[in-house]
């Protein structure tokens, strides 16, 4: 079983985004799948519940109760968690010690950058992300590529320790496929496609881990 976690010490990053996007994928790809819901608003929830009704259906679990490890099926292959909206690294600690890999994503501004380097700071002295166990990766989200802003962010995050494994661009798309509980997978158009693309260096980071 692999298990990605996705986490950020900022709330509005587009964390319960990328998760669905993540398990939705998995699913689509022939993997029973699970989505661990631990940020207390239960958008991760709502999302699995409108998905229900499809045969790439993912199953979400209750993240906020300590022995939520113990409802994962024996036989589930992709496990995402959803980690509660600005996280520090020791209330992580119970999900960094199942991950596989950390996704972090973070936003185009300097407020939110700042804010993310102690939350990566704190992650890099974790035991697991010291030895190797625990991959960390960022993913750029949100970003216009035509401006400015968005390339100075993108130039920054790519001198820092971990790697830049995915830019996705800002799209209302999401919002309106979260509500649902789809993801720009389940679909084919050439416009789909396009933003899909975003995400291949994404699944390609996971897929070598």
């Amino acid at each position: 079983m692999k298990t990605v976690l996705v986490a950020s010490s900022k709330g509005g990053v587009g964390k319960t985004t990328i998760a669905t996007h993540l398990a939705a994928q998995a699913a689509l790809d022939g993997h029973r799948t699970v989505l661990i819901d631990a940020d207390p608003q239960g958008s991760s929830t709502r999302w699995a519940e409108r998905r229900s009704d499809l045969e790439t259906a993912v199953l979400p679990i209750d993240g906020t109760r300590r022995t939520w490890h113990k409802q994962v099926p024996d036989d589930v292959q992709r496990t995402v968690i959803d980690a509660p909206a600005g996280a520090t690294a020791d209330s992580l600690e119970s999900f960094l010690e199942y991950a596989d890999t950390l996704v972090v994503p973070i936003l185009p501004s300097t407020l939110d950058i700042d804010a993310t380097v102690p939350f990566l700071n704190a992650i890099a002295k974790h035991p697991r992300v010291r030895r190797g166990q625990l991959r960390v990766g960022l993913v750029g989200n949100r970003l216009k590529p035509w401006t400015n802003a968005s390339q100075q962010a993108v130039e920054l995050l790519q001198h820092w320790p971990y790697p830049v494994v995915a830019q996705l661009r800002d799209s209302q798309a999401y919002v309106m496929l979260v509500g649902l509980g789809r993801s720009l997978f389940d679909y084919h158009s050439q416009q789909v496609r396009e933003h899909q693309e975003d995400w291949a260096p994404l699944l390609k980071w996971l897929k070598k881990g």
